[in-house]
């Protein structure tokens, strides 16, 4: 990927060029964790000119490190994973200038197998979720700030893109950085961080269409980048990458309407230096919700209330890398894994189950422009 891309523009702007950057030409609720019947396996993504792209790994038992087994070869700029319910299939975003959404055979869970790649019909798709109908996969192309809706043919193959949803920026350009469907299935969000809004769409299940349904506005400069839904699937937590915050949203899954509430700082006031979170989940008791914050290189703790009504900040616990773009929780949600993409370092870091707090960092691995894990 050349020129200034998404990957490089936040190192390389201040607050009073945001708007001059994000402009011009710039290259993470469906968790990456696993369901009780995984393969065992675990996927690293990678952007390729660190060599590696899609990685196998294992977590050795004792020491509960990721070890690398394997680089599948030709998998050009991974960036995200998700995977079929029946986890025979795992799908990949190629985060290139034409980008691709590949699928993967998991037959053999240690060696996935391409099956087929197409186009997202966008550049820089950054993020992908399988729809929970498990007839598409829903896609977010970054750079052109769309969202594209793949069919998923018989054995798990791709079919061509059947619908694209096209935003647009009031103050800047377009940037659709996920999309994912609610809890009941019945509708579609997309989280866009240069038009400051998350979209709601109802998806016609039979052929693959979109209808927008809501534009939920956040304040001008918010830049949100993921959400999570809390357990109840009655709230949503909204990320901000531009400004660190997350905003509380009431979700009325029968209208498929989001009202925004409580807005919550990433990081403590007295945080020196710009911050950009990164990435956003949720525990699966629904008692705390996690950020990871790039800045002040930190796992922002949360600790849920009323019913998941309101979020209180917990503590920032430092990862022992640069740049955290992705953390998740493991099976057992007693471990943080965290990619450091600007250091190079995968970590892991234990979690208390009652306090929800993440303890010191236990181990690294260097992973060059590493970017998300995944349990399958």
């Amino acid at each position: 990927m050349t020129g200034l891309d998404r990957r490089t523009f936040l190192g390389a702007v201040g607050a009073a060029g945001l708007t001059t950057v994000l402009g011009s030409h710039l290259a993470n609720a469906s968790e990456q964790t696993c369901g009780p019947k995984g393969t065992g396996a675990i996927y690293v993504s990678s952007y390729t000119s660190s060599g590696h792209g899609l990685d196998v790994a294992h977590r050795d038992a004792a020491t509960n490190a990721v070890v690398v087994d394997r680089t599948i070869p030709g998998v050009s700029n991974a960036s995200w994973f998700d995977i079929s319910a029946d986890r025979k299939t795992l799908y990949v975003t190629n985060e290139d200038e034409n980008g691709q959404i590949s699928a993967f055979s998991l037959a053999d869970p240690t060696t996935p197998k391409l099956i087929n790649k197409k186009s997202a019909k966008g550049q820089h798709p950054t993020h992908l979720s399988v729809h929970s109908s498990q007839k598409y996969v829903l896609a977010a192309n970054y750079s052109s700030g769309s969202v594209v809706v793949l069919p998923i043919l018989a054995g798990g193959k791709l079919g061509d893109v059947v619908d694209l949803a096209q935003h647009k920026g009031a103050e800047r350009d377009a940037h659709a950085h996920q999309v994912v469907n609610d809890p009941t299935g019945k509708w579609v969000l997309a989280v866009d961080l240069g038009a400051d809004s998350v979209y709601v769409y109802k998806l016609d299940v039979a052929t693959g269409k979109l209808k927008l349904n809501q534009q939920l506005k956040l304040p001008s400069g918010a830049g949100p980048r993921h959400l999570t839904f809390h357990p109840n699937g009655r709230y949503a937590y909204i990320l901000g990458e531009l400004r660190a915050q997350v905003t509380v949203a009431a979700w009325d899954p029968a209208a498929g309407k989001l009202t925004a509430g409580q807005v919550v700082p990433a990081v403590p006031p007295i945080t020196p230096g710009s911050q950009y979170p990164a990435e956003i989940t949720t525990s699966k008791d629904g008692r705390f919700v996690y950020a990871s914050v790039r800045g002040s290189d930190t796992i922002a703790s949360f600790g849920v209330g009323d019913d998941g009504k309101s979020l209180k900040l917990l503590r920032n616990t430092a990862v022992g890398g640069i740049y955290p773009r992705h953390l998740t929780l493991d099976p057992t949600e007693r471990w943080f894994y965290v990619s450091c993409d600007k250091s190079g370092t995968l970590s892991w870091l234990p979690r208390d189950p009652e306090t929800g707090l993440p303890g010191a960092v236990a181990g690294k691995l260097a992973l060059p422009q590493v970017n998300s894990v995944f349990f399958a």
